[in-house]
């Protein structure tokens, strides 16, 4: 598990959205892309890499530019290739350099890699496309989530956090890119991707915070979309203030499945019941921000348990450290907090500069106060940290752009893909999304838990219908419920 800094965001004071096409804004014709053995952290067989200029600002294209760094796995069957599918991992912040590989290894179906070169991309200021930095310290390094505040004074002590992560933002080295680098820009890029590669069209795959993406190219781009698939939906405006404190709604949503999970196994100690499970939590994250173990805190065990409930596979590492936080025992490698990832800094800084240009945050650190009061009732697991103050309230650049306002203009070509309890994209979010598209969409909903369904799932129903409308067009004629795979 990699740490990443509390998502203190600031404000972006964009104007009202907007979701006019940018159809009419034929991208220049795309330069010879030269591909080349991919970087050794991202190298997989078959998969190459080539770099992309493109403008900083798209309102002076001739103007200083910035590199987009992306990666093909091309298909091996000319005759059934279709054309490029371009896929995102979510974020923002996410690095998607390494998808296509990850993707095919997770079981990315045959008649996809046939039908496409299977396209990722490193977003701009993430990763190895230009870079973006706030100089951050190891120490603001915890997660793009605020950590949990048990009262208006925690609020107010992480406002200065947050004040003071803005600011370093604002004094960073590539500062030039804080008011361009947004989720409308991103989408931009995405078109160069795509007229760099040669092709009139693209499809794409993307999850979580690549919902999001995919629903702003698909508005400015609504004739050069052909087939898009969005899993895991936020809100239709992206990861703002509604969809950050809905993630609280997501955990409690999820929770259950782990609940049932471990008193199924008396062996972890956590409890005979789902009650009793439920109880441990409470119990023990109490505990623990009173009296931290091996530099695990309240705050960090409500994250871990977060981040760990994003597939059923982790469930068993939930568990294992719960019940090493419990008897104060070594903790499970994936949870260790020492561990640090070394791209923490960039990813924190990507994910800051993209959710606060991309849309409004409160200034008022008493309207945090509120939130958190409030959400600290309605969703207890988890609703004190998803309302806390973020850097944003307190973020200096203004965008030079307002963001895209999802809409329903366009051709019918949007498959969402959705898990009925998501911790992170909860379902009542996604169906915002699925309302915001309109007629342009259809939506599969999976009836189990977690973050990440097509491929990632497990649930074979909606992997066929996927799989069906990627490789062959075949979209459902109305929204779907798959339910749970027995396994």
């Amino acid at each position: 598990m990699s740490r990443i800094v509390p998502i203190a965001l600031a404000l972006a004071a964009a104007a009202t959205s907007v979701g006019v096409p940018e159809t009419a804004r034929a991208a220049p014709p795309g330069p010879s892309l030269r591909w080349e053995a991919c970087p050794a952290e991202v190298s997989a067989p078959e998969l190459e890499c080539a770099r992309l200029d493109v403008p900083l600002d798209y309102r002076k294209p001739n103007g200083k530019t910035i590199e987009v760094a992306i990666s093909r796995l091309p298909s091996k069957n000319p005759e059934k290739r279709r054309g490029v599918l371009l896929t995102n991992p979510g974020g923002p912040g996410g690095y998607g350099l390494g998808q296509p590989a990850q993707l095919k290894a997770a079981g990315l179906p045959q008649a996809v890699l046939d039908r496409y070169d299977v396209i990722g991309f490193d977003p701009r200021g993430a990763g190895l496309s230009t870079p973006v930095t706030c100089g951050m310290a190891d120490q603001q390094l915890w997660g793009n989530i605020p950590p949990y505040a048990r009262n208006a004074a925690d609020v107010a002590r992480h406002a200065k956090r947050a004040q003071t992560a803005a600011e370093q933002c604002a004094d960073s080295d590539t500062a030039y890119m804080l008011p361009h680098t947004s989720t409308r820009n991103t989408a931009r890029d995405m078109d160069r991707i795509r007229a760099a590669l040669g092709e009139k069209k693209l499809s794409y795959l993307g999850y979580s915070y690549g919902s999001h993406l995919g629903a702003v190219y698909t508005t400015l781009y609504p004739g050069r979309s052909d087939r898009i698939v969005l899993d895991s939906n936020t809100v239709p405006t992206g990861l703002d203030a509604t969809g950050a404190r809905l993630m609280a709604r997501g955990v409690e949503d999820r929770f259950p499945d782990f609940a049932a999970f471990a008193a199924a196994r008396p062996e972890y100690g956590l409890g005979s019941t789902p009650e009793e499970v439920t109880a441990k939590f409470h119990e023990l994250a109490g505990r623990l921000d009173k009296h931290p173990v091996r530099g695990v805190d309240g705050s960090y065990f409500r994250l871990l348990t977060l981040t760990f409930l994003y597939r059923d596979s982790r469930l068993p590492i939930v568990a294992e450290a719960w019940r090493a936080l419990d008897t104060d025992q070594p903790l499970p490698p994936a949870v260790d907090p020492s561990l640090t990832d070394p791209d923490v800094e960039n990813k924190v800084a990507s994910h800051l500069y993209v959710i606060c240009n991309d849309s409004r945050w409160s200034r008022s650190v008493g309207s945090y106060q509120r939130d958190v009061a409030v959400d600290r009732k309605r969703y207890p697991m988890f609703g004190a940290a998803s309302a806390n103050i973020r850097p944003c309230a307190f973020w200096k650049s203004r965008p030079a752009e307002p963001p895209v306002e999802v809409g329903d203009r366009g051709p019918s070509n949007v498959l969402m893909a959705q898990n009925s309890r998501d911790p992170a994209t909860p379902l009542v979010g996604a169906l915002q999304m699925r309302r915001a598209l309109g007629d342009r969409a259809r939506m599969v909903t999976a009836d189990h838990g977690g973050h990440g369904v097509y491929v990632l799932g497990g649930n074979t129903c909606v992997d066929r219908i996927v799989t069906g409308f990627l490789a062959e067009g075949e979209r459902p004629a109305r929204d779907m419920t798959c339910a749970a795979d027995p396994s």
